[in-house]
């Protein structure tokens, strides 16, 4: 199958380039950015003598004739507009911005941006691969998830739905490495000023806040508002969710380890962490998985949930190949069973 890029120049576009140049069933036909007649590894040298692909003009008819399927790593507020120019062409499509998970209307409260129709966005399945895999399948058009939900509701998914925890007690500590902001340069991303420093940023007004609790209403409507906190951590990638909820009932660690295990065992990127151990970033760098572990404190009857992911796999383009492998029919592992990097 034939797949186009559009916003190749951006952190999640690059890694777009790293899984389907290996991808032993996409081919990628084309490659595009506002910048065109510049070869990828001018702008990329590490692709020099890999890949040497020039940037095309983002001509939506042409890409429609030409790929099976386009990947948009496009900024939010971009590649809504895209997404409709695509729809209901002879071309599956994957949407890895924020302008397809959210109604119209809040969209604009979140984003502080002109959204997309309502028609659009009403044809997007929710391309949480875990827990929508049907409708991927089925579906010509994915908004793939952001980082800090797919962490997020990872870790909460098994207690939400099996409703063991109090509907409004949701508390989610969640930090980012840097490549989480972009390419574009900003003060707080620079060096000097993340270097060496931990900073809270958006706090309780991050756009990623709706996305979840949307999903937690799915599963469960009586879910309520959830905290959720986001910080800068200096480091380059990787995104640890640590969310902690109040349990309805008394139970051991050792139960809910069981429930999650049962529940991700036909997952193959979600490992959870046996009683006593807990994942890092570092375990799940350049990878696809997803690391949980959990511990229940007895005493004050909250249950701690930690969840890993590499912000620019799972929580980009890693995902969205999961996706689109689902679309075409193929093991939603196909071309991503990289193992994390460590050190």
């Amino acid at each position: 199958m034939k797949a186009s890029i559009i916003g190749t120049t951006g952190y999640g576009g690059a890694e777009l380039l790293r899984i389907l140049k290996n991808h032993p069933e996409f081919e990628i036909s084309s490659i595009h950015s506002t910048r065109d007649n510049l070869a990828i590894s001018d702008e990329y040298p590490h692709l020099i003598g890999i890949m040497n692909n020039q940037l095309q003009k983002i001509e939506p008819e042409k890409i429609s004739e030409s790929a099976d399927i386009v990947f948009l790593a496009t900024p939010s507020g971009v590649s809504g507009e895209l997404a409709a120019q695509f729809v209901n062409k002879n071309i599956k499509i994957v949407d890895l911005s924020g302008d397809l998970r959210l109604p119209a209307s809040e969209y604009k409260q979140w984003y502080k941006k002109d959204p997309t129709s309502d028609e659009v966005i009403n044809q997007a399945v929710y391309g949480l691969t875990e827990w929508n895999r049907d409708q991927v399948k089925t579906s010509d058009l994915i908004s793939n998830p952001g980082c800090y939900p797919t962490a997020t509701l990872l870790g909460l998914a098994p207690v939400v739905i099996e409703q063991l925890i109090e509907k409004d007690q949701i508390i989610v500590d969640a930090k980012s490495g840097i490549s989480g902001a972009g390419r574009s340069l900003s003060r707080t991303s620079s060096f000097a000023e993340a270097n060496e420093n931990f900073s809270a940023y958006k706090v309780n007004q991050h756009q990623h806040t709706p996305e979840i609790e949307q999903q937690l209403k799915v599963w469960n409507k009586e879910m309520e508002a959830i905290t959720f906190t986001t910080q800068l951590l200096p480091i380059t990638r990787g995104i640890m969710a640590t969310s902690y909820v109040k349990l309805k009932e008394s139970y051991s660690t050792k139960q809910l380890v069981e429930l999650y295990e049962h529940t991700y065992q036909q997952s193959p990127f979600v490992r959870v962490r046996p009683v006593g151990n807990y994942p890092s970033v570092k375990e799940v760098a350049g990878s696809n998985y997803c690391d949980i572990g959990l511990h229940v404190d007895e005493r004050t009857g909250r249950m701690t949930i930690i969840s890993v992911i590499d912000n620019l796999m799972k929580g980009a383009a890693g995902q969205a190949v999961q996706n689109a492998n689902l679309m075409f029919g193929m093991e939603e592992t196909t071309g991503l069973e990289m193992s994390p990097l460590y050190p």
